[in-house]
């Protein structure tokens, strides 16, 4: 007889109070002597219907940028039986380019995202040790020899349960 595969689809319900604390994200990309961009956004965790709003600062640039975007990745976890390890799968949710064309130094690029459009769920560290979806917003640039520069950082979906209420 052949193995049978059934999917299940499963839910689950997050009942964690609206976060107190909600520090802003600040990072640098930087290649020596060559590009320094510090960005920020105005914090790190967001309802599902929120705005991700921030601002991008140029103060060092000796490289021809092509274009810089922002993406925001979904990465879920799963550990299952009979695998060896936790399966992991990374889609990239979506694309938005905030600039087309070379950069000056000095200039500050401000960025304004609306999340509701997206297909996100909340954030989900580690259920039972055995299921985890994390987001991450990207920032990557492109110079004009197709090279890649890029910054990674974590940010946290939340919403109000009814239980919350």
């Amino acid at each position: 007889m052949p193995d049978i595969v059934t999917e299940v689809p499963f839910c689950v319900q997050n009942v964690s109070p609206v976060p107190t604390v909600n520090p802003k994200i600040s990072m640098e990309v930087g290649i020596e002597d060559c590009l320094h961009i510090e960005f920020e956004y105005q914090k790190s965790k967001f309802h599902l219907k929120d705005v991700l709003v921030g601002r991008i600062f140029f103060l060092l640039v000796r490289v021809k940028i092509k274009h810089m975007e922002v993406i925001i990745v979904k990465k879920e976890t799963i550990s299952a039986v009979g695998t060896s390890g936790p399966l992991n799968d990374n889609v990239n949710l979506a694309t938005f380019e905030l600039m087309d064309g070379a950069a000056v130094q000095g200039e500050s690029v401000p960025v304004r995202l609306f999340l509701s459009p997206l297909p996100i769920s909340p954030t989900y560290a580690n259920i039972e040790n055995k299921f985890s979806v994390r987001y991450y917003v990207n920032l990557v640039l492109v110079d004009d020899d197709d090279r890649r520069y890029f910054k990674q950082q974590e940010i946290i979906f939340w919403r109000r349960d009814i239980a919350s209420h």
